[in-house]
Protein backbone atom coordinates (compact mmCIF):
# COMPACT_ATOMS: atom_id res chain seq x y z
CA UNK A 1 0.00 0.00 0.00
CA UNK A 2 0.89 3.40 -0.55
CA UNK A 3 2.54 6.09 1.80
CA UNK A 4 0.80 9.28 1.61
CA UNK A 5 2.55 12.73 2.78
CA UNK A 6 0.07 15.22 4.07
CA UNK A 7 1.55 18.51 2.93
CA UNK A 8 -0.01 21.72 5.08
CA UNK A 9 1.79 25.38 4.06
CA UNK A 10 1.90 27.76 6.62
CA UNK A 11 -0.32 31.57 6.09
CA UNK A 12 -3.56 32.66 6.03
CA UNK A 13 -6.12 29.79 7.02
CA UNK A 14 -9.71 29.30 7.16
CA UNK A 15 -11.04 28.49 10.98
CA UNK A 16 -11.39 24.50 12.19
CA UNK A 17 -8.30 24.45 9.65
CA UNK A 18 -6.57 21.25 11.02
CA UNK A 19 -10.60 19.15 11.12
CA UNK A 20 -10.05 18.53 7.30
CA UNK A 21 -6.27 17.28 7.60
CA UNK A 22 -7.13 14.99 10.43
CA UNK A 23 -10.18 13.48 8.65
CA UNK A 24 -8.11 13.26 5.44
CA UNK A 25 -5.58 11.71 7.38
CA UNK A 26 -7.92 9.31 9.33
CA UNK A 27 -9.64 8.18 5.68
CA UNK A 28 -6.22 7.84 4.76
CA UNK A 29 -5.22 5.65 7.28
CA UNK A 30 -8.82 3.25 6.76
CA UNK A 31 -7.57 2.87 3.30
CA UNK A 32 -4.32 1.13 4.52
CA UNK A 33 -1.98 3.38 3.93
CA UNK A 34 1.09 4.82 5.98
CA UNK A 35 0.30 8.71 6.40
CA UNK A 36 2.68 11.44 7.75
CA UNK A 37 1.43 14.64 8.14
CA UNK A 38 3.78 18.10 7.31
CA UNK A 39 3.64 21.57 7.92
CA UNK A 40 6.12 23.50 5.53
CA UNK A 41 7.64 26.89 6.64
CA UNK A 42 10.11 27.40 3.87
CA UNK A 43 10.64 26.37 0.39
CA UNK A 44 13.71 24.08 1.78
CA UNK A 45 10.76 22.49 3.98
CA UNK A 46 8.39 21.89 0.67
CA UNK A 47 11.67 20.69 -1.28
CA UNK A 48 12.44 17.71 1.46
CA UNK A 49 9.02 16.55 1.17
CA UNK A 50 9.10 16.42 -2.74
CA UNK A 51 13.01 14.73 -2.44
CA UNK A 52 11.31 11.44 -1.48
CA UNK A 53 8.75 11.56 -4.82
CA UNK A 54 12.48 11.00 -6.21
CA UNK A 55 12.79 7.87 -9.14
CA UNK A 56 16.24 5.59 -8.91
CA UNK A 57 19.21 7.29 -9.62
CA UNK A 58 19.99 8.15 -13.44
CA UNK A 59 23.00 7.92 -15.68
CA UNK A 60 22.50 11.90 -16.58
CA UNK A 61 22.66 12.29 -12.99
CA UNK A 62 19.23 14.56 -13.51
CA UNK A 63 16.76 14.16 -10.49
CA UNK A 64 13.61 12.95 -11.86
CA UNK A 65 10.17 11.70 -10.56
CA UNK A 66 9.34 8.01 -10.25
CA UNK A 67 6.43 7.12 -12.20
CA UNK A 68 6.31 3.76 -9.99
CA UNK A 69 6.22 5.73 -6.58
CA UNK A 70 4.69 4.39 -3.65
CA UNK A 71 4.96 7.83 -1.80
CA UNK A 72 1.83 10.37 -2.48
CA UNK A 73 1.38 13.83 -1.65
CA UNK A 74 -1.56 15.36 -0.80
CA UNK A 75 -1.55 19.20 -0.46
CA UNK A 76 -3.64 20.91 2.10
CA UNK A 77 -4.46 24.30 0.50
CA UNK A 78 -6.40 27.24 1.69
CA UNK A 79 -5.81 29.46 -1.23
CA UNK A 80 -4.29 28.74 -4.47
CA UNK A 81 -1.62 30.38 -4.30
CA UNK A 82 -0.34 27.31 -1.67
CA UNK A 83 -0.93 25.00 -4.25
CA UNK A 84 0.93 26.64 -7.07
CA UNK A 85 3.79 26.95 -4.23
CA UNK A 86 4.18 23.10 -4.19
CA UNK A 87 3.78 22.96 -8.09
CA UNK A 88 6.56 25.80 -8.81
CA UNK A 89 8.66 23.72 -6.07
CA UNK A 90 8.27 20.10 -8.48
CA UNK A 91 9.27 22.62 -11.62
CA UNK A 92 11.98 23.62 -9.50
CA UNK A 93 13.32 20.38 -8.55
CA UNK A 94 12.29 17.99 -11.96
CA UNK A 95 12.63 20.77 -15.01
CA UNK A 96 16.50 20.73 -16.32
CA UNK A 97 18.52 22.94 -17.53
CA UNK A 98 18.99 24.01 -21.12
CA UNK A 99 22.40 22.80 -21.24
CA UNK A 100 21.64 19.17 -20.23
CA UNK A 101 18.18 18.71 -21.73
CA UNK A 102 18.15 14.71 -21.87
CA UNK A 103 16.91 12.35 -24.79
CA UNK A 104 13.38 11.30 -23.00
CA UNK A 105 12.05 14.65 -22.57
CA UNK A 106 9.36 15.12 -24.50
CA UNK A 107 9.61 17.53 -27.57
CA UNK A 108 7.06 20.03 -26.57
CA UNK A 109 8.22 20.59 -22.78
CA UNK A 110 10.75 21.59 -20.34
CA UNK A 111 9.74 19.44 -17.80
CA UNK A 112 9.12 16.15 -17.38
CA UNK A 113 5.25 14.33 -16.16
CA UNK A 114 5.29 15.76 -12.64
CA UNK A 115 4.06 13.31 -9.67
CA UNK A 116 0.25 13.82 -9.63
CA UNK A 117 -1.02 15.82 -6.12
CA UNK A 118 -4.04 15.45 -4.26
CA UNK A 119 -5.69 18.40 -3.36
CA UNK A 120 -7.36 19.12 -0.06
CA UNK A 121 -9.24 22.13 -0.07
CA UNK A 122 -9.18 23.64 3.80
CA UNK A 123 -12.67 25.48 3.38
CA UNK A 124 -14.90 22.39 2.40
CA UNK A 125 -17.68 24.57 2.27
CA UNK A 126 -16.14 27.33 -0.28
CA UNK A 127 -16.69 26.94 -3.98
CA UNK A 128 -14.39 29.55 -5.76
CA UNK A 129 -11.24 27.86 -5.47
CA UNK A 130 -9.07 25.98 -8.00
CA UNK A 131 -9.99 22.62 -6.93
CA UNK A 132 -13.80 23.42 -7.18
CA UNK A 133 -13.13 24.71 -11.34
CA UNK A 134 -11.26 21.60 -11.86
CA UNK A 135 -14.57 19.45 -10.20
CA UNK A 136 -12.41 17.89 -7.80
CA UNK A 137 -13.20 16.27 -4.66
CA UNK A 138 -13.30 18.58 -1.89
CA UNK A 139 -14.67 16.20 1.63
CA UNK A 140 -11.60 14.91 3.10
CA UNK A 141 -13.01 10.79 3.03
CA UNK A 142 -13.58 11.76 -1.12
CA UNK A 143 -9.80 12.90 -1.61
CA UNK A 144 -8.43 10.26 0.74
CA UNK A 145 -10.19 7.57 -1.96
CA UNK A 146 -9.12 9.90 -4.87
CA UNK A 147 -5.61 9.22 -3.71
CA UNK A 148 -5.53 5.77 -2.59
CA UNK A 149 -7.29 5.42 -6.45
CA UNK A 150 -5.74 5.12 -10.06
CA UNK A 151 -7.45 7.81 -11.59
CA UNK A 152 -5.38 10.96 -12.59
CA UNK A 153 -6.12 13.99 -14.70
CA UNK A 154 -3.24 15.35 -17.06
CA UNK A 155 -3.55 19.11 -16.89
CA UNK A 156 -1.72 21.84 -18.71
CA UNK A 157 0.59 24.38 -17.28
CA UNK A 158 2.15 27.60 -17.55
CA UNK A 159 5.86 28.75 -17.07
CA UNK A 160 7.35 31.74 -16.36
CA UNK A 161 9.97 33.71 -16.99
CA UNK A 162 10.03 34.99 -13.12
CA UNK A 163 11.01 31.19 -12.50
CA UNK A 164 7.48 30.49 -11.06
CA UNK A 165 4.28 29.06 -12.86
CA UNK A 166 0.68 29.68 -13.36
CA UNK A 167 -2.16 26.85 -12.92
CA UNK A 168 -5.34 29.04 -13.60
CA UNK A 169 -4.74 32.08 -14.80
CA UNK A 170 -3.34 35.26 -14.44
CA UNK A 171 -4.96 38.93 -14.30
CA UNK A 172 -2.92 42.33 -15.53
CA UNK A 173 -4.54 45.61 -14.38
CA UNK A 174 -6.35 46.76 -11.18
CA UNK A 175 -9.14 49.51 -9.79
CA UNK A 176 -9.08 52.51 -8.11
CA UNK A 177 -10.86 53.32 -4.84
CA UNK A 178 -14.44 53.59 -6.70
CA UNK A 179 -13.87 49.95 -8.04
CA UNK A 180 -13.66 51.27 -11.69
CA UNK A 181 -10.74 49.76 -13.82
CA UNK A 182 -7.96 51.53 -14.43
CA UNK A 183 -6.82 51.87 -17.77
CA UNK A 184 -2.71 51.10 -18.28
CA UNK A 185 -0.82 50.84 -21.62
CA UNK A 186 1.97 48.35 -22.83
CA UNK A 187 2.45 45.68 -25.63
CA UNK A 188 0.57 41.88 -25.37
CA UNK A 189 1.91 39.41 -27.94
CA UNK A 190 0.03 35.52 -27.86
CA UNK A 191 2.69 33.73 -30.43
CA UNK A 192 3.21 35.77 -33.84
CA UNK A 193 -0.27 37.92 -33.09
CA UNK A 194 -0.67 41.34 -31.38
CA UNK A 195 -3.29 42.26 -29.15
CA UNK A 196 -2.12 45.72 -28.59
CA UNK A 197 1.33 47.90 -29.73
CA UNK A 198 1.29 49.67 -26.79
CA UNK A 199 -1.02 52.85 -28.00
CA UNK A 200 -4.40 51.19 -26.43
CA UNK A 201 -5.41 51.78 -23.25
CA UNK A 202 -6.05 48.24 -21.67
CA UNK A 203 -8.52 48.16 -18.69
CA UNK A 204 -7.71 44.40 -17.87
CA UNK A 205 -5.69 41.41 -19.93
CA UNK A 206 -6.44 37.70 -18.35
CA UNK A 207 -3.54 34.95 -19.49
CA UNK A 208 -5.83 31.85 -18.69
CA UNK A 209 -5.03 28.14 -18.57
CA UNK A 210 -8.20 27.86 -16.51
CA UNK A 211 -11.59 29.74 -16.15
CA UNK A 212 -10.19 31.88 -13.15
CA UNK A 213 -10.25 35.22 -14.63
CA UNK A 214 -12.66 34.63 -17.22
CA UNK A 215 -14.97 37.07 -16.30
CA UNK A 216 -14.13 40.61 -14.79
CA UNK A 217 -16.68 43.02 -13.32
CA UNK A 218 -19.81 41.06 -15.42
CA UNK A 219 -17.72 41.39 -18.65
CA UNK A 220 -16.82 37.87 -20.35
CA UNK A 221 -13.15 38.19 -21.24
CA UNK A 222 -13.19 34.09 -22.29
CA UNK A 223 -15.37 31.59 -22.77
CA UNK A 224 -14.68 27.90 -22.72
CA UNK A 225 -11.15 27.76 -21.84
CA UNK A 226 -10.08 24.64 -20.89
CA UNK A 227 -6.86 23.57 -18.63
CA UNK A 228 -6.12 20.57 -21.06
CA UNK A 229 -6.60 21.43 -24.50
CA UNK A 230 -2.63 22.84 -24.78
CA UNK A 231 -3.29 26.54 -25.62
CA UNK A 232 -3.01 29.23 -23.33
CA UNK A 233 -5.87 32.10 -23.98
CA UNK A 234 -5.51 35.49 -23.83
CA UNK A 235 -7.54 38.45 -23.88
CA UNK A 236 -7.58 42.16 -23.00
CA UNK A 237 -10.19 44.71 -22.47
CA UNK A 238 -9.63 47.53 -24.38
CA UNK A 239 -12.29 50.86 -23.97
CA UNK A 240 -13.19 52.47 -27.61
CA UNK A 241 -14.77 55.49 -27.96
CA UNK A 242 -17.89 56.38 -30.57
CA UNK A 243 -18.90 59.53 -32.01
CA UNK A 244 -21.88 60.07 -33.77
CA UNK A 245 -23.20 63.12 -35.70
CA UNK A 246 -25.35 64.94 -33.30
CA UNK A 247 -25.04 62.89 -30.36
CA UNK A 248 -22.82 62.06 -27.30
CA UNK A 249 -19.81 60.18 -27.65
CA UNK A 250 -20.23 56.82 -26.70
CA UNK A 251 -17.54 54.75 -24.86
CA UNK A 252 -17.64 50.53 -25.31
CA UNK A 253 -15.43 47.95 -24.00
CA UNK A 254 -13.79 45.80 -27.31
CA UNK A 255 -12.47 42.64 -26.25
CA UNK A 256 -9.67 41.16 -28.17
CA UNK A 257 -8.68 37.14 -28.28
CA UNK A 258 -6.03 35.14 -29.22
CA UNK A 259 -4.92 31.82 -28.10
CA UNK A 260 -1.35 30.13 -28.69
CA UNK A 261 1.63 28.62 -26.59
CA UNK A 262 2.98 31.82 -25.58
CA UNK A 263 2.28 35.33 -24.66
CA UNK A 264 4.08 38.27 -23.57
CA UNK A 265 3.09 40.99 -21.71
CA UNK A 266 5.48 44.56 -21.48
CA UNK A 267 3.59 47.39 -19.14
CA UNK A 268 5.00 50.72 -19.59
CA UNK A 269 5.10 51.54 -15.68
CA UNK A 270 3.33 49.57 -12.64
CA UNK A 271 0.66 47.34 -13.07
CA UNK A 272 -1.59 45.15 -10.71
CA UNK A 273 -0.80 41.62 -10.97
CA UNK A 274 -3.44 38.50 -9.43
CA UNK A 275 -1.45 35.33 -10.77
CA UNK A 276 -3.67 32.26 -9.36
CA UNK A 277 -4.80 34.39 -7.00
CA UNK A 278 -1.55 36.20 -5.61
CA UNK A 279 -1.22 39.57 -6.04
CA UNK A 280 1.61 41.61 -7.14
CA UNK A 281 2.84 44.22 -9.35
CA UNK A 282 3.96 43.94 -12.48
CA UNK A 283 6.99 46.36 -13.64
CA UNK A 284 8.78 44.42 -16.63
CA UNK A 285 8.12 41.79 -19.36
CA UNK A 286 6.79 38.65 -17.99
CA UNK A 287 6.16 35.54 -20.38
CA UNK A 288 4.19 32.85 -20.14
CA UNK A 289 4.67 28.96 -21.95
CA UNK A 290 2.49 26.26 -22.02
CA UNK A 291 4.00 23.24 -20.76
CA UNK A 292 1.36 20.77 -21.96
CA UNK A 293 -0.49 18.00 -19.54
CA UNK A 294 2.82 18.58 -17.31
CA UNK A 295 0.99 18.05 -13.71
CA UNK A 296 -1.80 15.92 -12.53
CA UNK A 297 -4.36 15.55 -10.08
CA UNK A 298 -6.11 12.68 -8.46
CA UNK A 299 -9.56 12.43 -9.45
CA UNK A 300 -12.63 10.25 -8.80
CA UNK A 301 -14.61 8.84 -11.58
Amino acid sequence: MYAVVLLSLTGTEPEGVRAPVLSCAEALTAGGASVETVTAHSDEEIDAVLARLDGPPRADGLPWPDPESKTRLVVAMATDGQLRAVVRRLVRRYAPPPSRRPVDLRDDRTVPDLPPVGVLPLDTRGGGDLAARLDLPREPAAVAAAVLGDEVRQLDLLRTDAGSVTLDGALVGGSDDAGRAVAWRGRVEVDSAQLTDGDDPVLACAVLNGTGYSTVDGLPLVTGADPADGVVDVAIAVPVVARRLFSRRRVRVEVRRARGRAVSVIPYGEVPLLDDGVASMLARKRSWWMERGAWAVYITR
